[in-house]
């Protein structure tokens, strides 16, 4: 467990970063889910985390990325695959797919 004090005005993965630390993101932008934490104490805002719907950030997920704490704050990591899951996987990996045709080339 880590105890660090950060700026409320930065991103909170930005914060750990400058520190050292390295967790885990992609995009950075709030639209995927490799930074997503669960929050278990404290408040954060994160307005423009699009991976995670209201209904998700009213449970207590969030995205590092794009969040700012604000207020003490304790998350767990590693949620990437239950945010996916319950953010995108609805509408990914689920239903019939089809075999598409083979490509033809043609030869110069």
């Amino acid at each position: 467990m880590y105890q660090e004090q950060v700026n409320s005005d930065e991103y909170i993965l930005k914060e750990f970063e400058k520190r050292g630390f390295k967790l885990a993101f992609s995009c950075r932008n709030g639209c995927c889910t490799s930074c997503a934490v669960k929050i278990i104490s404290g408040s954060l805002q994160q307005p423009e985390a699009m991976g995670v719907s209201q209904a998700l950030k009213d449970k207590g997920y969030a995205l590092l990325c794009v969040a700012k704490a604000s207020s003490d704050l304790e998350v767990e990591t590693t949620y990437e695959d239950e945010v996916y899951d319950l953010q995108f996987g609805q509408y990914f990996g689920r239903g019939n797919t089809r075999v598409a045709p083979p490509w033809e080339f043609e030869e110069d």
